[in-house]
């Protein structure tokens, strides 16, 4: 168990593979992890692709979320997660940990060099937590697409909007209406799928299913239809952020109460 594969397609490959993922019969579910052991079993589980966490990926390793973990570190962790496996793995780099677009095309090189075939990139500051203009964004995204192209691969941009995290403040219609306008603007510019972060009634995701024309990203999360009602609907890609980590810890701690109050390392060991 654990073992890297034999054989590591080209980045440019996997990116292929990928986004023909997205566009399968079958809706493509991604229970985002933080290491390469987590990676290696997810393969082994039969699932067609690995997507990294970056809440995940920083709690893992001392750091809060919100680009607090070095991204030099990143790297070196996704590089891992790679070449763990053989399938592609999709990469959550936040709002790109850079503030410039010099930086921003240095860091996706990297990010490229380390195998990725995808990644997901924020609407959002993370030291404000404000929205970046609509316009601001999609130069963003352009650039991505120039730089991933001039590195000959198909990078999949999965264009995340924070217009339902950050605001609640907003009528429905008004929210729905806004992530809708981003989307296309995201579409535009390049992304190859959007990823309205915390929209979670039926009706919204529906509508954003129609009025979308790529692929849309659920978040499997409180309050969200369950996974057989979101592939109804036409959702293409579901995925579980921090959620998957969550459930780990709970259950960690648990036996961790377990062995404090029992004396006893069976509910571990099974012995």
């Amino acid at each position: 168990m654990f073992n890297s594969p034999l054989t590591q397609s080209k980045p440019s490959e996997q990116a292929d593979v990928f986004k023909k993922l997205h566009y399968s019969e079958d809706l493509l579910v991604l229970p985002n992890i933080w290491d390469a052991a987590g990676a290696t079993l997810l393969e082994e589980a039969g699932y067609r692709a690995v997507a990294t966490a970056s809440a995940a990926i920083a709690r893992a390793n001392g750091y809060q979320d919100g680009e607090n973990i070095p991204f030099e570190m990143v790297l070196s962790i996704l590089s891992q997660i790679v070449k763990s496996v053989s399938v592609p793995v999709t990469a959550d780099i936040e709002s790109g940990y850079a503030s410039d677009a010099a930086t921003l095309k240095m860091n996706i090189r990297k990010l490229i060099e380390t195998g990725i075939a995808g990644i997901n990139i924020e609407d959002s500051d993370p030291t404000t937590r404000k929205l970046l203009s609509i316009d601001a964004q999609a130069e963003r995204i352009r650039l991505i697409r120039r730089v991933a192209e001039r590195e000959g691969i198909r990078l999949f941009i999965n264009a995340r909007t924070d217009v339902y995290l950050l605001r609640p403040d907003l009528e429905p219609e008004v929210r729905l209406e806004q992530t809708i306008e981003r989307g296309r603007a995201y579409v535009d510019a390049g992304a190859d799928s959007v990823y309205p972060i915390l929209v979670k009634d039926e009706a919204s995701i529906a509508s954003l299913v129609q009025e979308l024309s790529v692929p849309v990203n659920i978040l499997a999360t409180t309050g969200v239809p369950d996974i057989q009602v979101l592939r109804k609907l036409g959702v293409a890609r579901v995925s579980f952020g921090p959620n998957f980590q969550k459930a780990v810890l709970l259950a960690m701690k648990k036996l961790l109460s377990e062995v404090k109050s029992e004396g006893s390392h069976r509910s571990v060991t099974g012995i």
